[in-house]
């Protein structure tokens, strides 16, 4: 079977439908927590049934749980039910206090693993931690929802997981790409064998191009997927390896950094995931990652969107003569002219002083623009800059609205 169930290759319009049937209903649940009353207040969960209408609401950014939930542990008051009514609880740096569902496969990861070839009676060394952050309940609860057999090896003690790959021979590894290296060329170094790896999904770290051809050259088929703490498997590489699939279950938006605008399709910016989990929905999570969608479909049959994969940061806050400017204010200064495209606030040195130009993309450049907005500038920055206006289309299409170029 090439896919894990028939969602997977389903005619797109059909997700959407079942998607936006089921998120009035996860509003109205969400809702019941009062701090999701208070974000969503005046909200009519009935009249969100489209991307349209779900682009209206708010954002609510991954970078302000952590003063959310130290206000109001554990959750920030975004949760509608006691830490007692899950299966697990969890803390971040931050901290960000993550509860567990109690179903099966509560992180929706046992799709990403089977894209990577993972099937039922595979042995899985799953080497993410288990130490109070989720990342190894994510992978050991996907794997075991495929019906694998998980080694809860967790991160470094080199040595024994050797002895347990030898012990075992499991053919599939999870963890970060870095330590799967660290375990191949420290087997080949102590001459013990590590041959019965030959998949891996991994995540939570880099994975160059380098050290992909690194790791084929070792016998082992490796697939990227994008998780994280709040949310799980957001997205994954197939066979096809044209891009990320989107995982089921999730709507996922770009938006222009700084706000909760959706961007043109193909434009980098920031991710955004809505959940649909009843227990514990998001409702337009900023994650403060960048990506940008791919046309299409993926060449493996799987028909949900793709992103590129992981961008680089959409928070690109900056200090420029002592004062924080950050994206949400470049983005002020779109709204307040809209004739204006994509915006970049370029900083560098002036000899020994900051300096910023902020580039702007506009079919209609004449000097009173160009003046009007060197003091819409000045009025939400706090701060002198110059504006150059520019062609449309003339800027990079990587996300970045702030660009710190000094050295």
């Amino acid at each position: 079977m090439p896919h894990f169930d028939t969602l997977e290759n389903c005619d797109p319009s059909h997700r959407h439908a079942n998607l936006f049937s089921r998120l009035p209903e996860a509003l109205r649940h969400a809702m019941q927590a009062p701090a999701y009353a208070k974000h969503l207040k005046g909200v009519n969960p009935a009249a969100i049934v489209d991307r349209a209408a779900l682009a209206r609401l708010p954002i609510l950014r991954k970078s302000e749980l952590p003063a959310l939930h130290k206000a109001k542990p554990p959750f920030g008051g975004f949760v509608n039910g006691p830490p007692g009514s899950f299966g697990r609880l969890f803390t971040s740096p931050g901290p960000i206090f993550e509860p567990e569902s109690k179903h099966v496969d509560p992180w929706r990861g046992a799709r990403a693993l089977y894209a990577a070839g993972f099937r039922a009676g595979d042995v899985v060394l799953n080497t993410f931690s288990y130490h109070l952050t989720p990342g190894g309940f994510i992978f050991d609860s996907a794997a075991r929802a495929l019906g694998c057999a998980v080694i809860p090896a967790g991160p470094g003690n080199v040595e024994q997981q050797l002895e347990l790959i030898e012990a075992y021979r499991p053919v599939a590894y999870t963890g970060t790409p870095d330590f799967l290296k660290i375990l191949l060329d420290a087997g080949r170094a102590a001459k013990r064998d590590v041959s019965s790896i030959t998949r891996a999904t991994v995540s939570g770290a880099a994975f160059p191009p380098s050290l992909q051809d690194e790791i084929r050259s070792r016998g082992i088929d490796a697939y990227q997927a994008f998780a994280t703490a709040d949310l799980g498997f957001i997205a994954y590489e197939s066979s096809a390896r044209d891009g990320m699939i989107v995982n089921e279950d999730l709507i996922l938006e770009i938006v222009r950094p700084g706000t909760g605008d959706p961007v043109p399709d193909g434009d980098v910016g920031e991710i955004v995931v809505t959940s649909l989990d009843p227990h514990h929905a998001w409702i337009r999570l900023a994650l403060g990652d960048l990506s940008a969608t791919l046309p299409g479909h993926s060449a493996c049959g799987r028909s949900n969107m793709r992103i590129k994969g992981w961008m680089g940061r959409a928070d690109q806050t900056t200090k420029i003569k002592g004062m924080f400017v950050r994206p949400e204010q470049v983005a002020e200064i779109g709204q307040r002219h809209p004739e204006l495209g994509r915006l970049r606030l370029v900083v560098s040195r002036d000899g020994e002083n900051d300096a910023m130009v902020l580039k702007a993309e506009t079919a209609s450049a004449d000097a009173g623009l160009q003046e009007a907005v060197t003091a819409t500038l000045r009025a939400v920055s706090k701060l002198g800059g110059t504006v150059e206006l520019v062609a449309p289309a003339s800027l990079p299409n990587d996300g970045k609205v702030i660009a710190d170029e000094r050295a």
